[in-house]
C-alpha cells in the first residue's frame, strides 16, 4: 500500500475489533502528518459502489457484511469530524444495510425513529459526499427531513411519533389501492413514550398492513439471542408458519366459543414465553423476535417474510442492538456516544474547548443540589434527558429524590403535578422544545389548580445545530398565556441561582424559568442564591433618548448596542425584565412615560413578553402620547440550523439589529448599519 505522492511512506495503525455476533473485521485509521493521502476506494471498496440503495440491492447477499463494516467505519469518520449523534447510528449500520436491501425504498416508505438513528441511511441515500456538511450552516440536517430527500418521507426529531405517522401512510396506501409497504423503525427509548402505544392500539384495531421495527439498543425489553431465537423468528414469520396459524384459527372457530378463544390465548401465550411478545399481540400485533440486529444472516429471512406477507395486519419486529456498537470508546461510554463533539477517532477522546464560564446547566444544577441540601421536599424530574438537563450532577447527591420517567413528557409533569399536591417541591427539568409535548398536562394539570411545580427550561431560545425542532422558540408565549404562572428569564447564570431560590420560595402557583444553552457570560456565582422578588425587573444603564427592555440572555446584546449608540450619540436606558409574568408595570410604565422609543428584545416567537407589554401599554393609554414601540422578537419563521450565532443573526436579533432598529425608530440614518430591519 503506497501515496499517491513522492513524500514519505504512510503509517497506518490497525485496530483489531469485534463485531456484536463474535466475527473478526478491521478498522483502519490512515493517518500521515494528519492528513489521509489514500483515496476512499482503497478502503471503501464497496461502499463507493453504492450512490442510491438500488446500487446496494445489486450486491450479493455475502458483500452485505464487508459493505456494513465499511459503512460504520464511513460514519465513525465523518462525525468525528462534524460531531452529531454517534451511538445510535453504530448500533443500527446492519439493520439500516438489510432493510435498504429488502425493500424497494423509496417506493417502499421507511421512517427513522428517533431521527438521529438515521446517518447511516443518509450515507446510503445519495448524501455520502454531503456528510461533511452535517448540522452545519446550510448543510444536511441532523435529523431525517423530507424537503432534504426522497427517502425522508417523515421528518422525525422528537420521538416516538413513526408509529402513528407510517399508519397514516398505510391507511392512505390502501385508500388509494396502492401495495408498497410502509416500515417504522422505532428505538433509542423512543418505545418509553405513551404515544407509541397509542399508535399501536390505533393500529391494531385498524389492522392495516404496517411493519414496524422495533430497534431494542438497551435490552430493555429482551436479552441478546442467538441461533434459536433467530431460527423461531424466521419461523413464526414465515408465509406457512401464518398460514397454518390462520387455518387452525378458522378450524377452532368451529368450536364452542369458550374452547376457541381458550385456544388462541394458548397459542399467543406459548409463542409470548417463546419470544416476549405477549405485550404486542396483545395490541393487536402479529410479534416476531427477538433477533440479533447486528447479524445480517438473521435479518434478511425475517424482513423479507414480513415484506411478503400481504395480508394480516400490522406486525412487529423485535430486533436487539447495542449502541455504540463496533466502536471501542462508544461501546465503553456510559451513555455510548449519544451525542458527541468532534472526536479523535483513535482514542475517542473529544477535545474540550477552553471556557471562561460553566454552562448554565451546571449552574442549574449545582444551584438545585444547594437548595436541596436545605430543603428535603425539594424533588427532581426529567423525561429521559438527565445529564442534558444536568439531573445526572442532582441525581448522584439525591438518588432517591431523582425521577428519570423515560420519554415521557406528559407523565413527567402529571407526575410532578401529584407529588405538588402532597406538599413535596417538584423541579421539572426539561429542554424548552420537550416541554411542547406536554402542554395540554402544563395547563389542565398544573396550572388550573394552581400547583407550585416548578419547571426548570433548558434550551430556551435558538440551539445551534439541532436547528428548528429543538429551539425554544415558544415557551414564553405558550406559558405567559396561563393565569397565575411566574414565568422567569434568566440574563446570565448568577440570575439563574437568584431565580432557583426564587422557584423554591414559590408555593402558591406553577413557576417557569428559562434559560439557554451553553456557556453563560462569567458573571460572578454566589454561592446561595437570593429569592427575587415577583415580578420585579431592573434598570441597569440610565439613559435619556431611548429604552431597551430585554427578557433573558438578550440583555448582553442590548448591552453591547447600548454602547455603540452611544458612539452614535444617543443615551439609551437598559432594563432587565427578569419577569414575563407577572409583568413589571410599574417598570413598563415609567419606561414608557420618560423615554420617546421603547425596544423590547426576547429570544421568543410573536405573542410572548412583547404581546404583554403592548397589550398593557395600549389598555392603559400609555401608545397615544407619542411612544414608539418596537418589539424584537424572533421571526415569524423556522430558523434553520446553524451555529447559535449564525441563526441569532439570521433571526435579526443581534446587537446590530438592535442598533439599527434603535436608530430608525430615532428617524435616523442606518444604512451604516449591518443587518437589521429593512
Amino acid at each position: 500500500m503506497t501515496a499517491h505522492t513522492s513524500l514519505a511512506p504512510l503509517s497506518i495503525e490497525i485496530l483489531p475489533h469485534y463485531c456484536y455476533d463474535g466475527r473478526p473485521y478491521l478498522y483502519s485509521c490512515r493517518h500521515f502528518l494528519g492528513r489521509s493521502l489514500i483515496t476512499k476506494s482503497k478502503f471503501t471498496p464497496l461502499l463507493d459502489q453504492i450512490k442510491k440503495p438500488a446500487d446496494l440491492r445489486c450486491l450479493e447477499e455475502s458483500a452485505l457484511n464487508q459493505l456494513s463494516t465499511e459503512l460504520r467505519n464511513e460514519l465513525i469518520e465523518v462525525v468525528s469530524k462534524t460531531g452529531g449523534h454517534l451511538g445510535a447510528g453504530l448500533g443500527v449500520v446492519e439493520l439500516t444495510v438489510a432493510l435498504h436491501y429488502v425493500f424497494n425504498t423509496p417506493k417502499d416508505l421507511l421512517v427513522w425513529d428517533v431521527g438521529h438513528q438515521a446517518y447511516p441511511h443518509k450515507i446510503l441515500t445519495g448524501r455520502r459526499d454531503k456528510m461533511s456538511t452535517l448540522r452545519k450552516s446550510g448543510g444536511l440536517y441532523g435529523f431525517t427531513k423530507r424537503s432534504e430527500s426522497a427517502y425522508d418521507p417523515f421528518g422525525a426529531a422528537h420521538s416516538s411519533t413513526s408509529i402513528s405517522a407510517t399508519l397514516g401512510m398505510a391507511v392512505a396506501r390502501d385508500l388509494d389501492g396502492k401495495d408498497h409497504n410502509v416500515v417504522a423503525v422505532i428505538g433509542d427509548g423512543a418505545m418509553s413514550a405513551g404515544m407509541a402505544y397509542e399508535a399501536m392500539n390505533n393500529a391494531g384495531h385498524l389492522g392495516n398492513r404496517l411493519i414496524v421495527i422495533l430497534n431494542d439498543n438497551d435490552m430493555s425489553i429482551a436479552p441478546p439471542v442467538g441461533a434459536m431465537s433467530a431460527y423461531l423468528s424466521r419461523l413464526i414469520s414465515s408465509k406457512s408458519y401464518r398460514s397454518l396459524r390462520h387455518i387452525a384459527t378458522q378450524v377452532a372457530m368451529k368450536f364452542p366459543r369458550p374452547l376457541a378463544k381458550g385456544f388462541r390465548r394458548a397459542e399467543e401465550y406459548a409463542r409470548g414465553m417463546i419470544t416476549g411478545g405477549t405485550l404486542f399481540e396483545e395490541l393487536g400485533f402479529y410479534y416476531v423476535g427477538p433477533i440479533d440486529g447486528h447479524n445480517i444472516e438473521h435479518l434478511l429471512p425475517v424482513l423479507r417474510n414480513v415484506r411478503d406477507a400481504r395480508s394480516g395486519g400490522p406486525v412487529l419486529v423485535h430486533v436487539v442492538t447495542r449502541k455504540g456498537n463496533g466502536y471501542p470508546p462508544a461501546e465503553k461510554a456510559t451513555d455510548k456516544f449519544h451525542g458527541v463533539g468532534s472526536f479523535n477517532v483513535i482514542t475517542g477522546d473529544q477535545p474540550k474547548k477552553a471556557s471562561n464560564a460553566p454552562s448554565y446547566t451546571s449552574v442549574f444544577a449545582n444551584s438545585l443540589i444547594n437548595e436541596a441540601k436545605l430543603d428535603p421536599k425539594i424533588v427532581a424530574v426529567t423525561a429521559a434527558m438527565p445529564s442534558g438537563t444536568g439531573i445526572d450532577k442532582f441525581s448522584e447527591i439525591f438518588p432517591s429524590r431523582t425521577f428519570d420517567v423515560g420519554i415521557a413528557e406528559q407523565h413527567a409533569v402529571t407526575f410532578a403535578a401529584g407529588m405538588a399536591t402532597q406538599g413535596y417541591k417538584p423541579f421539572v427539568a426539561i429542554y424548552s422544545t420537550f416541554l411542547q409535548r406536554a402542554y395540554d398536562q402544563v395547563v389542565h394539570d398544573v396550572a388550573i389548580q394552581s400547583l407550585p411545580v416548578r419547571f426548570a427550561i433548558d434550551r430556551a431560545g435558538l440551539v445551534g445545530a439541532d436547528g428548528p425542532t429543538h429551539a425554544g422558540s415558544y415557551d414564553i408565549t405558550y406559558l405567559s398565556a396561563l393565569p397565575n404562572f411566574c414565568v422567569m428569564a434568566a440574563s446570565d447564570e448568577a440570575e439563574l441561582v437568584d431565580m432557583v431560590a426564587t422557584a423554591v420560595e414559590i408555593n402558591d402557583r406553577p413557576a417557569a424559568i428559562r434559560y439557554p444553552r451553553g456557556e453563560g457570560v462569567g458573571s460572578a456565582i454566589p454561592d446561595k442564591g437570593a429569592p427575587l422578588p415577583i415580578g420585579k425587573g431592573v434598570i441597569l444603564r440610565q439613559g435619556s433618548h431611548l429604552a431597551i427592555l430585554s427578557l433573558g440572555a438578550c440583555l448582553k446584546e442590548c448591552l453591547i448596542a447600548t454602547e455603540d449608540l452611544a458612539m452614535h450619540g444617543w443615551n439609551a436606558t437598559v432594563a432587565n425584565a427578569r419577569f414575563a409574568k407577572p409583568l413589571d408595570e410599574d417598570l413598563v410604565a415609567k419606561l414608557a412615560s420618560t423615554h420617546e422609543v421603547l425596544i423590547t428584545v426576547e429570544e421568543g416567537a410573536i405573542g410572548g413578553f412583547a404581546s404583554h407589554v403592548s397589550h398593557f401599554l395600549a389598555t392603559n393609554g400609555l401608545i397615544e402620547k407619542g411612544l414608539k414601540l418596537r418589539p424584537m422578537i424572533l421571526p415569524d419563521r423556522f430558523i434553520p440550523h446553524g451555529s447559535p450565532e449564525a441563526m441569532y443573526k439570521n433571526a435579526g436579533l443581534s446587537a446590530s439589529h438592535i442598533v439599527k432598529t434603535a436608530l430608525l425608530a430615532l428617524d435616523q440614518p442606518a444604512d451604516h448599519i449591518i443587518g437589521g430591519p429593512a
